[in-house]
């Protein structure tokens, strides 16, 4: 059996339950990995000098052992995050690390310790196989899933998953992940795939909406409100174009900061009007490698009140770190809040805190999303109320190039990888609705 026999029953459209669960399952598949022998391949280079393309790696391998609680899915498509790129330059430590914690957990957790890593914290596709203990989902249910990879023993976690201890990234920090044939998955990882949108345009949102979501809109983020005014770092890139929608869909103010014209094109395409060209209005914040500009962060005060009608930012959502950090945390108006979930340009952040202490400004530190946000960020996807921004799609054997364009920011949006599908287009059950969104759905394939 191979995993031809599983495309052809996701494509025969009549295929039943019962019908997947009696296909055989093949003895390995495709997936990209990157091998432990190899973490040490970029030593001595700059971050930006360390190319996935070379460590990136397309292999065969063993269908991972089914345990409790979890899913075998067939991978239709995947996407590229920056968390795959940081898997695949060994930055800012090798993942391998993660795989040999996590395998000291439990003789299951054990199959996660191994000698290559299976990458990617996004997918769409068809449920396989349930193992023991799982009701709510049945082999042939087209899903997504998340990537929060929690365990649930510690009461640290039941009001917040994020705050378990042993809370995971999927694809990041544990094994078999979505760039692949096949996936394995927790269950509770599972949601509703939507039914308007092709394989690989549902695989593209999951982690960076859910992210957007509990940052931007969870009372565990900013707890954004209607008329706040955001201040959007990267507003057209895999982050920032859900953060541009949830602000526009949510009656916020979005100051959308771009670095190019066809950037800003993009953010006027989804219907924000407050745009910050940074490159061509030439605000560099470091005068050197270990100094600020404060002259440059009130300059860039000043153009932000200009958009705003003499208003300052209430949230501002960051990613790009130690570049952008000093900036934020003077721009945001006093009682403000600065929410950060990534530090894309570096993790040693400076900023002066007088503008912080003296303004009772906050900062919240972000990651993810709980299965109720993640849940919530999708049922918004499904409802046609906020769209994937998919820009281009590889195969699976340029996952490497992918990731390569997503590390040099040479991408618009997000971009997509076919696994299973064999070309792109399939998996629409609504097309009645796709008809209604497919400008939106298309808009960042058309810039």
């Amino acid at each position: 059996m191979t995993v031809k026999d599983i495309l052809d029953a996701i494509q025969s459209k009549d295929a039943t339950s019962a019908d997947f669960a009696a296909i055989p399952l093949p003895e390995s598949y495709r997936a990209i990995t990157v091998h432990k022998d190899e973490t040490e391949m970029f030593a001595g280079l700059e971050t930006r000098d360390k190319d996935p393309r070379k460590s990136i790696h397309l292999d065969e391998v063993p269908v991972p052992e089914l345990g409790p609680g979890e899913a075998l899915v067939a991978v239709m498509a995947s996407s590229v995050n920056y968390n795959s790129v940081w898997t695949s330059i060994f930055e800012p430590v090798s993942t391998f690390a993660f795989l040999e914690r996590y395998g000291k957990l439990s003789p299951l957790t054990k199959r996660h310790d191994l000698p290559y890593h299976i990458i990617g914290s996004d997918l769409a596709g068809v449920v396989l196989r349930t193992g023991p203990g799982v009701n709510a989902w049945q082999p042939g249910d087209e899903v997504v899933a998340h990537c929060l990879s929690v365990e649930l023993e510690s009461p640290d976690g039941h009001d917040d998953t994020m705050l378990d201890p042993e809370q995971r990234i999927w694809g990041f920090e544990t094994n078999f992940g979505g760039l692949a044939e096949i996936a394995l998955v927790k269950t509770n990882q599972l949601m509703p795939k939507p039914k308007h949108l092709t394989w690989e345009e549902a695989a593209a949102p999951g982690l960076v909406n859910s992210t957007a979501y509990r940052q931007l809109v969870s009372r565990n983020g900013a707890a954004m409100k209607q008329g706040d005014n955001v201040l959007i770092w990267g507003a057209s890139g895999g982050l920032g174009s859900y953060a541009t929608q949830f602000a526009l869909a949510g009656g916020a103010n979005p100051i959308c900061v771009v670095s190019s014209p066809q950037k800003a094109e993009i953010c006027r395409s989804m219907g924000a009007e407050a745009i910050i060209d940074r490159n061509a209005e030439g605000y560099k914040f470091w005068k050197d490698e270990h100094t600020q500009d404060p002259k440059e962060w009130k300059r860039f005060g000043k153009r932000i009140r200009e958009l705003t009608g003499g208003e300052d930012i209430d949230i501002v959502f960051e990613h790009p770190g130690r570049e952008t950090f000093g900036a934020s945390v003077y721009v945001t108006r006093k009682g403000g809040t600065i929410t950060t979930c990534a530090s894309t340009s570096g993790y040693m952040h400076e900023y002066d805190n007088r503008y912080l202490w003296m303004s009772l400004k906050r900062i919240i530190g972000s990651h993810f999303a709980n299965y109720r946000e993640a849940y919530e960020a999708n049922r918004l996807i499904a409802k046609g109320k906020i769209h994937p921004t998919l820009s281009k799609t590889y195969s699976l054997e340029e996952t490497g190039q992918a990731a390569y364009d997503v590390h040099r920011n040479l991408h618009q949006g997000k971009v997509g990888v076919l696994c299973l599908a064999p070309e792109e287009g399939l998996g629409v059950r609504d097309e009645e609705m796709r008809a209604r969104h497919i400008d939106a759905i298309n808009r960042f394939r058309n810039v």
